[in-house]
């Protein structure tokens, strides 16, 4: 599978992730992201021995868009350290179902059953409750003849970074994500979740520079009835 590059320098590797790849290996031993972008430098550089990939955030399974890797540990450390901080900021494209507000903010506290891999919306009181924040803007809206269902088309800026979270919170909100078969009573086997790392902004780990990176979404169903 060719990687695709959207910037590199010699601190950062910035690529768009396929949908339905692995961020990282499990033991499944599926192709992953981890160890693409380590071939990908291997052979770009006729690097011999191991070659270094810094995992600073993860993108579940289904998604797809801008990762951002590190190519030294130095690296690793700052971009991480923005992800704690809450200074890299990571923007999304969504389709959920039904017709939803023009832009608004969700705010819940998300617990993540390991056993299951199961995430839901907990009482602020609940001790293993971890608070999830995000805000959105409607981009679009649009009624799907193949669904005979509203779908709308949504920009999510996201506050924290939790398991599921995007799905969670508007599924709870009876604003389901299209394709998603955890939390939508609406999917059907074999749809692809309509979520898309969109867009990423970091300050350069040795430049200090304030960067962005895109990546445009895919021109498939449901992303092209909008």
């Amino acid at each position: 599978m060719d990687l695709k590059v959207i910037y590199e320098d010699n601190h950062l590797l910035v690529v768009e992730k396929p949908v339905n790849v692995l961020s990282q290996a499990d033991n499944t031993q599926d192709i992953d992201m981890v160890s693409m972008c380590k071939v990908y430098v291997k052979e770009k550089y006729k690097k011999p021995g191991n070659v270094y990939i810094g995992l600073v955030h993860r993108l579940d399974r289904p998604v797809g868009g801008v990762m951002v890797f590190a190519k030294t540990s130095k690296a690793a450390s700052r971009l991480s350290d923005q992800v704690r901080t809450r200074t890299m900021k990571k923007t999304y494209r969504t389709v959920v179902v039904g017709k939803c507000q023009k832009a608004g903010d969700c705010v819940d506290y998300l617990y993540k059953n390991t056993k299951t891999n199961m995430v839901k919306i907990v009482d602020k009181s609940n001790k293993d409750g971890k608070m999830a924040s995000l805000s959105y803007k409607k981009l679009g809206e649009t009624y799907s003849d193949k669904d005979k269902l509203d779908y709308s088309l949504l920009e999510v800026d996201l506050h924290t970074g939790r398991p599921h979270q995007i799905r969670v919170q508007f599924s709870s909100r009876n604003h389901p994500l299209y394709g998603d078969q955890r939390y939508s009573k609406f999917s059907k086997v074999g749809q692809q979740i309509a979520l898309w790392s969109a867009r990423i902004e970091l300050v350069h780990p040795t430049t200090k520079e304030v960067m962005a990176f895109e990546a445009k979404m895919p021109n498939a169903y449901p992303w092209n009835i909008f």
